[in-house]
């Protein structure tokens, strides 16, 4: 319908805005938040202007937000893309590859796009204990590796069995999500489980 990218504006004023409240708590100060990015609004002319513009308006530094953009969304026109990238990096912002290896990978791209983060799709992760689970913790492995060596943080997504903790732990990611940690939550969630592990 062509509302992604008002929807998707609307999202990033959100996590701006709840960027900011944050700062005023010691509890939740200097968190980041990333914020999951469509084609069509990364694709958007006035894209880096308007985060830019919603930056300046909460006041809150760049480096707190992180993009995440799908393999698709990069590959589609590679050179614009890193183009954007370059330009939102400048102001601070980080960026994240989702669903990583779930896709074309082009490994002469990933090189070039100033990404600080790899995610591995839950895919990879629920596997790891499947009945392939000995071929999947080989790609898991490799690309934790590829991920490394590109000075690149590795997060796991869709973790959910302290199995699975403990097999990425072995192989050297860095972060994980999933429902072992914690469900979706809200803010207010958040921010008491936030308080209640500190």
């Amino acid at each position: 319908t062509g509302l992604i990218g008002q929807i998707g504006f609307q999202v990033l004023d959100g996590a701006c805005r709840q960027l900011r409240s944050w700062q005023a708590d010691p509890t939740m100060h200097g968190l980041t938040l990333a914020v999951n990015v469509s084609a069509r609004q990364f694709r958007d002319p006035g894209f880096v202007a308007a985060v830019r513009r919603i930056l300046s308006e909460y006041g809150i530094p760049a480096s707190l937000l992180k993009l995440e953009l799908t393999e698709s969304t990069v590959l589609d026109d590679v050179d614009t893309t890193i183009r954007t990238m370059r330009d939102l990096r400048a102001l601070g912002v980080g960026f994240s590859m989702d669903d990583f290896g779930t896709g074309y990978s082009s490994f002469v791209y990933l090189q070039r796009l100033p990404l600080s983060c790899m995610k591995i799709d839950r895919e990879f992760v629920h596997a790891l204990t499947g009945d392939d689970s000995e071929g999947s913790r080989q790609i898991v492995s490799t690309l934790i590796q590829l991920a490394h060596g590109l000075s690149l943080r590795v997060l796991a997504e869709g973790v959910e069995t302290p199995e699975q903790l403990a097999i990425l732990r072995e192989q050297g990611c860095d972060e994980i999500q999933g429902y072992l940690h914690s469900a979706p939550q809200d803010a207010a969630g958040f921010a008491a489980t936030a308080r209640h592990h500190q």
